[in-house]
């Protein structure tokens, strides 16, 4: 019997094999999305990877710094996404939309202020991460393009989560294939110099404006741009429970909004930067190690996510049938809806991580042809695949809690796992195991992160308010 995420809101009763259809149906979308991202990434670290050890060491000693700036972005639009799935749960479309409204007002007001602060540190960052001289000039150019280009992603970062929050999982993933298919091809003309070939005796040359590590940052950036505009346009356009959203109504912030947008959010937005703060933390660590080193673990960053994105995939879904479920009053709805994506989430990165240990030497020899960092970078991807039925745990588990607006108490497990865990761990081993170390800390500290979420999930009372008894 086919189902969808309506029937939440309709109050019909779901067996189990249609929680799971359901969970499945807006998981592989978002997965599909995930991967397209992934793809993106690394289309960016092969085609960089072509430029040499020096280039990729660049790209790799911002990466972490990047991902703080961006996080936050995301982490605060969260707050008003997750507000919309309990509006549409609870059949308040014109909420949903006042609450559409004022998040694009806010989200553009903090990533502008956000932008600024990063444009301000970009000339200093690379040297405060301990980075050579040889590539500190590279890094700087690819963070200031990423930076000051964070009110669109923060809009797409808007856009996507309100479509996914809606149940619409398709036009995210849609939009991040062309935008994957769109970076391939701004990437290829803006990092490469001119190329010329002769067809049938006929000279023919391709245009490129051979900018390297700049090329890579301008080309991503102009691909994300076009994927944020139709977002936009299809979430306040053309989505039923969202469109019209321009008329009538103010785009200016009311207290209950921004005060819901503020509890939710925080606790994400000061995870992820603390979070963050520990993967700059372990940047410095690795540092020291050479270039070699910052390149394998940047590179073999971005290989391991091929298994943790359809995690987050599955995550976005959890997301949104935990919070419509919250948003109609549906408790056990919640919980079962809960345990069903974590689940899923572990059966299918478990399957990812058996194929990144397999096929990790095809993977890094696709990214990098420097025969030394790509053995380095198989043999940290061997360690780390082992983490991953816990990571799944801890990422989707995640997406659940953040469903039903509980974020501030899984921020702090997040914190404590990486910061009591991983970083010191990191560091000690660092000394003697080198970059193998520091992914044996990883291992060892998303397997204990995992383990903590999966007994919240299992042994609290997440899933509903403590006012309200079992039923």
């Amino acid at each position: 019997m086919s189902v969808d995420i309506k029937a939440i809101r309709e109050g019909r009763e779901l067996s189990f094999r249609q929680r799971l259809r359901l969970t499945v149906m807006l998981s592989l979308p978002a997965m599909l999305a995930q991967l397209s991202s992934i793809a993106m990434q690394y289309i960016d670290a092969s085609m960089v990877g072509r430029l040499g050890a020096d280039d990729s060491a660049s790209i790799g000693l911002v990466s972490t710094s990047l991902w703080l700036f961006w996080g936050i972005c995301s982490a605060m639009t969260s707050g008003y996404s997750v507000q919309v799935a309990h509006r549409v749960g609870a059949k308040d479309d014109e909420g949903a939309r006042r609450v559409l409204r004022q998040g694009i007002s806010a989200s553009l007001i903090f990533s502008c202020v956000t932008a600024l602060i990063g444009i301000a540190i970009a000339w200093k960052l690379p040297h405060w991460l301990g980075g050579e001289d040889s590539i500190c000039r590279n890094a700087t150019l690819y963070f200031v393009v990423f930076v000051a280009a964070l009110p669109l992603l923060t809009l797409n970062y808007l856009a996507g989560g309100m479509l996914r929050c809606v149940g619409n999982m398709k036009i995210p993933s849609l939009l991040s294939g062309i935008m994957c298919v769109l970076d391939c091809l701004f990437n290829f003309f803006l990092i490469f110099p001119s190329h010329h070939f002769e067809i049938g005796g006929i000279n023919v040359t391709l245009p490129g404006a051979g900018l390297g590590v700049l090329g890579a940052a301008l080309g991503t950036v102009l691909a994300e741009a076009v994927c944020a505009a139709f977002m936009m346009y299809w979430c306040c356009v053309r989505q039923p429970e969202l469109k019209r959203v321009g008329r009538p109504g103010s785009f200016r912030p009311t207290r209950d909004v921004t005060r819901q947008a503020f509890d939710i959010s925080l606790p994400m937005t000061v995870e992820h930067a603390v979070i963050c703060g520990a993967q700059i933390a372990i940047t410095m660590i690795v540092t020291p190690l050479g270039v070699v080193a910052i390149a394998a673990n940047a590179f073999a960053v971005t290989a391991e996510s091929l298994c943790y994105m359809p995690g987050y995939g599955i995550g976005d879904a959890a997301t949104a049938l935990t919070g419509q479920s919250h948003g109609a009053q549906r408790w056990r709805l919640v919980r079962q809806f809960g345990y069903v994506s974590v689940g899923l989430g572990m059966v299918v990165m478990t399957f990812m991580g058996a194929l990144l240990y397999v096929f990790a030497p095809q993977i890094m020899e696709v990214i990098t042809p420097v025969r030394d960092i790509a053995d380095l970078g198989v043999e940290v991807l061997r360690i780390e695949a082992w983490a991953e039925p816990f990571f799944a745990a801890s990422i989707v588990a995640y997406g659940v809690f953040v469903g039903v607006g509980q974020t501030k108490i899984p921020a702090l497990m997040n914190f404590g796992s990486i910061w009591m865990v991983r970083v010191p761990l990191a560091w000690f081993l660092a000394r003697t195991m080198g970059l193998r170390g520091v992914w044996t800390a990883m291992c060892i500290e998303l397997t204990f992160r995992g383990t903590i979420f999966l007994i919240r999930l299992l042994f609290t009372r997440w899933y509903r308010p403590k006012s309200v008894p079992e039923s």
